[in-house]
């Protein structure tokens, strides 16, 4: 008897507890959002901002030529390095391939995105999505050391132009300066098909959603008033689908920026910032120059999402 009198005690303070909080947290509901809120903020507050800080506070920090240790006094020293024209070809270099990247990915998206967001319904828009999102489901070195083959002289590509007596067309394409390289798995050019097939979609699922939210009254309309395809394109669906397309540019351009396992697989000798970060930090073990570089994609993006921003970007997330 004792021992049953003894549970329901307990049983009826627990429940006391519960009610008492319940009405605690319905009269302010303020505290349970921040109680809710509190881990995840601290987490981001600490563990990303706080790296991020940190990371900053690096760069405005030197090394010393004679030990290599960090001097930690405040300078702007190793900010005036990535002005020497060896570094600054680095980020001049990596800021022209997110670019094109960024552009040839747009003018592929485009048509795939518009035939989806207009013809495709039912199990072929399941077939698309499923056709997009398969490659994402892969592993991303797998993919990369896939196109490695590839793109290698004794590769598929390789095998096809010499099919198509082509030869001469590949070998005048790797000639040019601006390949950098004798073989397409080993230069700037290889380098830029890889992006874009890794990066493709995330330029495809903001435009196609971009593009679903374009009234098709409004095309109909500039077509019975005498427009065009070509003018109908320009100042109607462009216009109007150009949020999606900027969206999507966030993530192509942001993660060429900063990828540096595509170039070091791929790419040439010539370094993109993401290898100068990992080689300055590890093999010369210059943190600050380092840190300095990781800060440019920083400002990049800054400056690119304020701009995103105004044109309305965020809203075809």
């Amino acid at each position: 008897m004792s021992t049953a009198t003894s549970n329901s005690a307990v049983l009826e303070g627990r429940s006391g507890i519960t009610a008492r909080l319940s009405d605690l947290f319905w009269r302010r509901p303020n505290l349970l959002l921040i109680l809710m809120l509190s881990p995840p903020l601290l987490w981001l507050g600490i563990i990303y901002i706080g790296s991020l800080l940190s990371l900053l506070a690096q760069s405005f920090f030197s090394i010393d030529e004679f030990s290599g240790l960090i001097v930690y006094e405040f300078t702007l020293s190793t900010y005036k390095q990535l002005l020497l024209a060896s570094n600054f070809d680095i980020i001049l270099r990596t800021v022209a391939m997110a670019t094109l990247v960024t552009v040839a990915s747009a003018i592929i998206a485009f048509p795939i995105a518009y035939y989806a967001a207009r013809y495709a319904h039912g199990k072929w828009k399941a077939l698309f999505y499923l056709g997009v999102m398969l490659p994402l489901w892969s592993s991303y070195l797998v993919k990369i050391y896939a196109w490695k083959l590839i793109l290698a002289k004794e590769g598929i590509l390789t095998w096809g132009f010499e099919q198509l007596h082509l030869t001469w067309l590949l070998e005048g394409i790797l000639s040019l300066p601006v390949i950098g390289g004798n073989s397409l798995s080993v230069s700037y050019l290889g380098t830029f098909i890889v992006f874009v097939y890794i990066w493709l979609p995330y330029m495809i699922l903001p435009t196609q959603a971009a593009l679903e939210r374009v009234p098709s009254n409004l095309i109909e309309a500039a077509g019975d008033l005498g427009a065009t395809p070509n003018q109908t394109f320009r100042t109607v669906l462009l216009p109007l689908a150009l949020p999606g397309v900027i969206a999507g540019s966030i993530f192509t351009f942001s993660l060429t920026l900063g990828d540096y396992i595509i170039p070091q697989i791929i790419g040439s000798s010539r370094l993109f910032i993401g290898q100068a970060v990992y080689t300055q930090q590890g093999t010369a073990g210059n943190v600050p120059l380092a840190a300095a570089f990781s800060v440019v994609p920083i400002l990049i993006m800054a400056v690119y999402l304020w701009a995103a921003k105004k044109k309305g970007a965020f809203d075809a997330l």
